[in-house]
């Protein structure tokens, strides 16, 4: 039974997805074919610029974060030079 229930689910999402697949043919079909193929490429294109800009703004993430780890070491070594020796005495006024 449960067989059959994941195989139905299946079925509709694959006849849900061809039909989205045919949708997207007929919008190109319903173009003539230089106009498809050029509107096709127009996409490509930003797309491929659209994925540029997420791939410059992951470095920048990659960067800031290999940043902050320097800076997260380098406040911790300030933190552990300018406390006191242990042991040492406190200064009394006598």
């Amino acid at each position: 039974m449960e067989q059959e229930v994941k195989e139905t689910a299946c079925n509709i999402a694959n006849a849900f997805c061809d039909a989205l697949n045919y949708l997207g043919d007929v919008s190109y079909a319903i173009l003539p074919r230089n106009l498809a193929h050029d509107l096709g490429d127009l996409k490509k294109s930003f797309l491929g610029g659209v994925r540029d800009a997420v791939d410059k703004e992951i470095a920048w993430i990659d960067e800031r974060v290999a940043g902050g780890d320097k800076l997260r070491e380098e406040w911790a070594r300030r933190c552990q030079h300018e406390r006191p020796t242990e042991g040492a005495e406190p200064i009394s006024s006598v």
